[in-house]
């Protein structure tokens, strides 16, 4: 097998691996205690518990509507992601949001709550649960909603951010639980989601901009960079001080995520090529931000 495919193969069972254990740390730990989530997530529960309370509905016990309303909310944004956001987003976000819908219906509600204290359950229920939604963003997944709404701003407006989306969106989805149900259960739910928005930060690297410096005798470098990753380049022309031979000096600024990808793309072409990387970066310029 390629390294190609062993990668591919890599990144989506971390991609799903994720979804499961965010979809187990809520509603192992969370749902039970009866707080809810963030975004999308947080909006198909507050729907599910509309349905059964308020109109009564009942559904079966082993399945959760919850899984089936995000999925259903996630269908139009996705068709977004699909029109404006590349295949290759797409299809991981397809198969992220697909797999976390299938199994935060099918992983069943704890009759009663693993962790009765609710402090504690939302400091272990954040850290598992931003644990999984690191390994799935890191695996260059997504979990839809907010998310593709933060990109599809970000495409439009360079100061925006997938977090503040985030932020902004998460306010509505915790006044609905304030007003409407208790204004302990969105205190303890906040408290879990910064938890586990404080997880996925030490995880994932979509905000950390890097600086790096290639030097290699490869003519296809730059040209490379700029097609894979889609980073502009500035080449400048460099002699060893050792060997004396003519060399490239390419100049490009990368988020701390594409890292790995650059050294793959400039190693492939020349193993003998010197890189280096200058960590948080300060940008002034037209610097796409990306998921």
């Amino acid at each position: 097998m390629s390294a190609g495919m062993r990668q591919f193969f890599k990144d989506y069972f971390f991609i799903i691996a994720g979804t499961f254990i965010y979809s187990a740390a809520l509603n192992l730990l969370i749902v039970p205690l009866g707080l809810y989530s963030g975004g999308i997530v947080g909006i198909a529960q507050i729907i599910r518990t509309f349905l059964t309370n308020y109109l009564h509905l009942s559904f079966p016990s082993m399945f959760d509507m919850a899984g089936l309303i995000t999925f259903m909310l996630n269908v139009p944004l996705l068709y977004l992601a699909f029109k404006r956001l590349g295949k290759r987003f797409f299809v991981r976000t397809l198969v992220s949001s697909t797999a976390s819908s299938f199994f935060l219906s099918v992983l069943k509600i704890s009759s009663g709550p693993v962790i009765s204290d609710r402090l504690t359950a939302c400091i272990i229920g954040g850290f598992i649960e931003g644990f999984g939604t690191g390994l799935t963003l890191r695996a260059g997944g997504s979990g839809g909603g907010t998310d593709i709404l933060g990109m599809l701003m970000v495409k439009k407006d360079p100061n925006a951010s997938v977090g503040k989306i985030s932020v902004i969106f998460n306010v509505f989805v915790f006044g609905i639980c304030a007003f409407e149900f208790d204004y302990t259960v969105a205190i303890y739910s906040i408290i879990f989601n910064i938890i586990g928005s404080f997880t996925i930060d030490k995880l994932h690297y979509q905000n950390i901009k890097i600086s790096a410096v290639v030097i290699t005798k490869s003519g296809a470098a730059a040209q490379a960079i700029m097609t894979e990753l889609e980073r502009g380049v500035t080449i400048l022309s460099g002699c060893g001080g050792y060997t004396g031979e003519p060399v490239n000096v390419l100049v490009t600024v990368i988020s701390k995520y594409e890292e790995q990808r650059l050294k793959k793309i400039v190693t492939e072409l020349d193993p003998h090529s010197f890189i280096i990387f200058y960590d948080r970066t300060n940008v002034t310029g037209n610097f796409i931000k990306r998921l």
